[in-house]
C-alpha cells in the first residue's frame, strides 16, 4: 500500500498543470461515484470497525482506498488503507457510504466490482477481509471436459478420504487453474498435494496442459487436514 502511495505522487508531480488536473478531479468525482453506486459491499461490521477507526484517527480520513493486485486472472489480491486529505485523485472511482468514502483507482476497478469488504473478529482481535464471490460456471471445451475428468474419477476421490477437494476454476491456454478445499485449504502439505499428485495427475492425462496454478486462499482454511507443528 506505502508503495502505491509512492508512486501515484510521483506520477502526480509529473502534472504540469495542477489547475487543469483540480477542474478534472471535480469533474469525474461526480461522474465515477454515479457508476460505483453498488460496487462494493460493506458489512454492518465492517462499517462499524471502520468508523470506529476513523473517529479515533489523528489526522482527518475521507475514507479508504481498495487496491487490487492481479496476481492470477480469477484470483487477485486486495489491500486496505485509510485515506487521508490529498491522497484522493482525479482518476479515482469514489464509491459513498454516508459516513465515508471508498476509492478505488483505474488500475484496480475491474477487479473490484462486486467484492465484500467485512470484519472477522478472532481471538487475536480480528482484521479486514475484501474477497470476491467467485462465479459458479460451467467450463465448456475439450481441454475443460479432461482435467475435469480426471478430477472427477482420479484426483477428488483420492483427496476425500482426507476431507479434501478440488475445483477447476479456468482454463487458459495451457495452463489450469484450480482451487483447493476442505481439509485441503491451509494444509501445510499442500506443496506436496499439488506437484505430486494433482499436477502429476492433471498433466499425464492431459498433455496440453504445462502449468497447473493454484488460487486457493490458504488463509482461510479452519479445518486443515494437516497443520505443521509450532
Amino acid at each position: 500500500m506505502a508503495a502505491w502511495f509512492s508512486k501515484k505522487k510521483d506520477e502526480d508531480k509529473k502534472d504540469d498543470n495542477q489547475q487543469n488536473a483540480a477542474d478534472k478531479q471535480s469533474t469525474n468525482s461526480d461522474e465515477n461515484t454515479d457508476q460505483a453506486s453498488e460496487m462494493i459491499i460493506v458489512t454492518d461490521a465492517a462499517r462499524d470497525k471502520l468508523l470506529e477507526l476513523i473517529g479515533n484517527a489523528v489526522s482527518p480520513v475521507l475514507g479508504v482506498r481498495i487496491i487490487a493486485e492481479a496476481t492470477s486472472p480469477v484470483n487477485p489480491e486486495y489491500s486496505l488503507g485509510f485515506v487521508q486529505e490529498g491522497e484522493n485523485y482525479h482518476d479515482d472511482t469514489v464509491v459513498e457510504f454516508g459516513d465515508f468514502n471508498v476509492y478505488v483507482d483505474p488500475e484496480s476497478l475491474e477487479y473490484v466490482d462486486g467484492v465484500q469488504l467485512d470484519f472477522i473478529t478472532t481471538g487475536m482481535g480480528g482484521g479486514f477481509r475484501i474477497e470476491k464471490p467467485k462465479a459458479q460456471m460451467k467450463l465448456d471445451g475439450p481441454l475443460a471436459e479432461k482435467i475435469q475428468k480426471v478430477i472427477d474419477d482420479q484426483i477428488n476421490p483420492a483427496l476425500a478420504m482426507h476431507g479434501g477437494n478440488v475445483s477447476l476454476i479456468d482454463v487458459k491456454e495451457s495452463t489450469a487453474y484450480i482451487e483447493l478445499g476442505g481439509g485441503c485449504r491451509g494444509c501445510g502439505m499442500v506443496d506436496v498435494t499439488l506437484k505430486q499428485g494433482i499436477e502429476k495427475m492433471i498433466m499425464g492425462a492431459v498433455p496440453e496442459i504445462t502449468k497447473i496454478l493454484d488460487t486457493t486462499d490458504h488463509a482461510s482454511g479452519s479445518n486443515p487436514y494437516y497443520q505443521p507443528s509450532k
